[in-house]
């Protein structure tokens, strides 16, 4: 069992950056893959980024590559969303998931057993 509890959000100007964090509770974290997906007012939540639980390969929605970066650190327990660039479009619920071991799909949410509660992001142009 995991728990999830996300932080970091809050409201930036276009062009700044966010670091949003996810920390687990739990043990074993270590050998879950991570993920963050997003949801803007009115659209269905979108894939973001993910990170495979040995933290060697990192995945990212086209829409976001180059200017997010996840990471992890196994000893905090926590998985880390680096925002930099920011636009109005990436105003949404930021959530983090988890998904012990490897998922069939990284990009799929119902892959995902685990998730956050989420956490606001608005992107002020």
């Amino acid at each position: 069992q995991v728990q999830l509890v996300e932080s970091g959000g809050g409201l930036v100007q276009a062009g700044g950056s966010l670091r949003l964090s996810c920390a687990a509770s739990g043990r074993a974290f270590s050998s879950y893959s991570m993920a963050w997906f997003r949801q803007a007012p009115g659209k269905e939540r979108e894939f973001v980024s993910a990170i495979r639980w040995r933290g060697l390969n990192t995945y990212y929605a086209d829409s976001v590559k180059g200017r997010f970066t996840i990471s992890r650190d196994n000893a905090k327990n926590t998985v880390y969303l680096q925002m930099n660039s920011l636009k109005p479009e990436d105003t949404a619920v930021y959530y983090c998931a988890a998904k012990s071991l490897d998922p069939t799909s990284l990009t799929s949410e119902y892959e995902y057993g685990y998730w956050g509660q989420g956490t606001q992001v608005t992107v002020s142009s």
